[in-house]
């Protein structure tokens, strides 16, 4: 009997050393000196202190900020510990009165028709630090007025912050908010 587990517990130690210690180490190794950034979770640093991340959203809720798209995460917004989308269908009641409420919002802040999608829907992680150029721009006039900034300069920042589909056809055209944002704090008044 003893000649029987000898092997498979030499294979389980091998195989747990392998599996669990040398692939990984190897692959973060790879992409600690390959791309540090990508590895490292693409965080974004001002003045020496990280302030986000390029790949999770977060709630920006003042009207002198551009707003990021609903998160469906619990218990609050852009929770990178509780990922996931709301699972409400198109005929669900609860999913059509949340709209309804977020267009009513949208609309007192002086957004007009049509509501790009992506201001009252959810992503499906709930994470998603992305909007569509068409919110990004559709949210000018307010940041603009609350900034005391004329509404040319806040457009112009919303271009040149496009991120533009890889290749011209992978993806679509978006709008990183935590760093349109940054750019905006940045902008000298």
């Amino acid at each position: 009997m003893l000649n029987h587990l000898r092997p498979a517990f030499t294979l389980v130690v091998v195989l747990t050393v392998l599996t669990g210690l040398v692939y990984p180490l190897t692959i973060n190794g790879i992409a600690q000196a390959v791309m540090q950034t990508k590895a490292n979770g693409s965080l974004i640093e001002r003045d020496g202190a990280v302030v986000g991340s390029m790949l999770i959203g977060q709630n920006f809720t003042a009207d002198r900020y551009f707003w990021p798209r609903p998160s469906a995460t619990g218990p609050g917004p852009y929770n990178a510990a509780a990922s996931s989308g709301s699972n409400l269908g198109t005929t669900s009641a609860k999913l059509r009165d949340r709209v309804a409420a977020d267009v009513a919002r949208l609309k007192v802040t002086g957004m007009t028709s049509p509501m790009p999608a992506d201001a009252v829907t959810t992503s499906g992680s709930g994470l998603d630090p992305h909007i569509s150029p068409a919110f990004a721009e559709a949210q000018v006039p307010r940041i603009a007025l609350a900034r005391g900034l004329e509404p040319a300069v806040v457009a112009s920042l919303v271009k040149q912050q496009i991120e533009h589909p890889a290749f011209g056809i992978i993806g679509e055209a978006r709008v990183n908010v935590l760093q349109l944002n940054l750019a905006l704090d940045a902008l000298k008044m």
